[in-house]
């Protein structure tokens, strides 16, 4: 059934060695499409070029040696890439089918940026009060015939058979509304070419946005670059910045990176560097402060600290980081008022010896000011108070490298020092000076390192 507001329909599914598309391959490739002429279908089994595990065997039935003398992907792409042309690409849980054509197609050297439907989604959209939504739960809440599961072509034919389903119980306006707002196709803003969009990769990294000159106008990172720059346009007509960001819009530029990490850090870096005038969070302040507690005769007190003065990672006892000292005062004032702490004694309030702190006269101040509370009582508070502001000290010898797929991030006393990808790259990164210290990098770093990651030994 093909609908006149929706465009030709390719129902896709595929059979592989695996679950990850960069490293595993097609087995099988199965299609059913919908157009003013009908419905065909199209299938063909596929050489993997490695060995098909036992277990997939067992799942799909495709076998090492059904695939001895299958083509392989290459040979059969320019045939594939004409037949989807056009064609709305659906798929159940689409992201996997879509990527590892994508990843075949790349290889092959052809592109492939078709728009792409979900039906898992779809039928998320149509039937909220289901709480599964996967083919055996399709399956069986609507009734459909399945020849055979986990064949590509027959499991094509399934997703064909929930399409059909669905425009016998809604209304086909009402579907045609709801897979545009699924598939999301963007507005392009009208000075940038669609074919610059096609070549924009599915990959992490950091891309690039420029006007009329060489001075970028925004900076922004993603786990998939193609699918972040277009919802730049897709909501470019609700919210002003976006709106204005397009009409300006000359070029666009990425960086490909090896996963979430790398993106993150370049954008850090890029951002400080190149200071693009839509780009606000992640610029570089100059001005960067901290709390360092110290004990100052009986009691002890928060001292604020000023980057230039200290070697950030290499010292303990460091609390917050800030960018004025107005924003560090605040805070500390908001820990205060949190935990009963006095403000004279913080050196937030001027009082004379002896008398009460403008907190304590509210009840929120325990009384180290008048002596209803030790000095040491409140020192111990204080030091609660702040242990979830402190910073973590660098608890390597020197330099580290952070490996992230074929990348290694090397950084140095919370500092990103640049990404290698060999020995000569590394060694070049540990010869240049060390930058100055980030907040935003420390962040980024910081969070990382809670996590397990190779961290792999460097010396200068």
């Amino acid at each position: 059934m093909l609908n006149s507001t929706l465009p030709r329909l390719a129902f896709v599914d595929l059979e592989t060695t695996g679950t990850k598309a960069t490293v595993d391959r097609i087995t099988e490739i199965g299609v059913v499409l919908v157009d003013e002429n009908g419905v065909r279908e199209w299938s063909q089994l596929v050489h993997p070029q490695t060995r098909i595990p036992a277990f997939i065997e067992q799942l799909t039935g495709i076998t090492n040696d059904m695939v001895t003398d299958a083509p392989r992907f290459e040979t059969v792409a320019k045939e594939l890439a004409e037949l989807l042309h056009g064609y709305l690409f659906i798929a159940h849980n689409a992201r996997f089918d879509y990527s590892f054509l994508k990843n075949e197609f790349k290889r092959s050297g052809l592109a492939f940026q078709p728009d792409v439907l979900c039906t898992v989604k779809l039928s998320r959209a149509l039937f909220p009060a289901y709480s599964h939504h996967n083919l055996d739960s399709l399956i069986e809440r609507h009734g459909l015939i399945a020849n055979g599961r986990h064949r590509a072509l027959a499991d094509a034919q399934l997703i064909h058979q929930f399409w059909q389903k669905i425009h016998a119980m809604h209304d086909a306006e009402a579907i045609a509304a709801t897979v545009k707002k699924l598939v999301g196709r963007s507005s392009l803003p009208s000075n940038i070419d669609r074919s610059l969009i096609d070549d924009l990769p599915d990959a992490p990294g950091v891309y690039l946005f420029y006007g009329e000159n060489d001075l970028p106008l925004y900076i922004g990172k993603s786990i998939n670059i193609r699918q972040r720059v277009l919802s730049h346009f897709s909501a470019d007509h609700g919210h002003g910045k976006e709106l204005s960001l397009s009409q300006q819009l000359r070029r666009i530029d990425w960086i490909e990176t090896a996963g979430e990490l790398g993106a993150l850090l370049t954008e850090a870096k890029l951002i400080k560097t190149l200071q693009p005038i839509h780009n606000r969070r992640l610029r570089r302040h100059n001005a960067l402060c901290t709390w360092q507690l110290q004990q100052q005769g009986e009691h002890l007190r928060p001292v604020l600290i000023w980057a230039d003065d200290l070697d950030f990672g290499a010292q303990d006892n460091l609390h917050g980081l800030y960018h004025s000292q107005r924003d560090a005062q605040k805070a500390l004032r908001s820990i205060a008022d949190q935990n009963q702490l006095c403000l004279s004694v913080l050196g937030i309030e001027k009082t004379a010896k002896g008398r009460p702190c403008f907190a304590q006269q509210l009840k929120k101040c325990k009384g180290v000011c008048i002596g209803q509370e030790k000095p040491l009582e409140h020192a111990a508070r204080l030091m609660m108070a702040m242990h979830k502001l402190k910073l973590a000290t660098w608890r390597y010898p020197g330099a580290v490298g952070l490996q992230e797929g074929e990348e290694i991030h090397v950084i140095d006393h919370w500092c990103y020092l640049g990404t290698a990808k060999n020995e000569a790259e590394i060694h070049d990164l540990l010869s240049s000076s060390r930058p100055a210290f980030d907040r935003d990098t420390y962040l980024i770093l910081s969070k990382a390192l809670k996590k397990p990651v190779r961290l792999i030994p460097v010396a200068r």
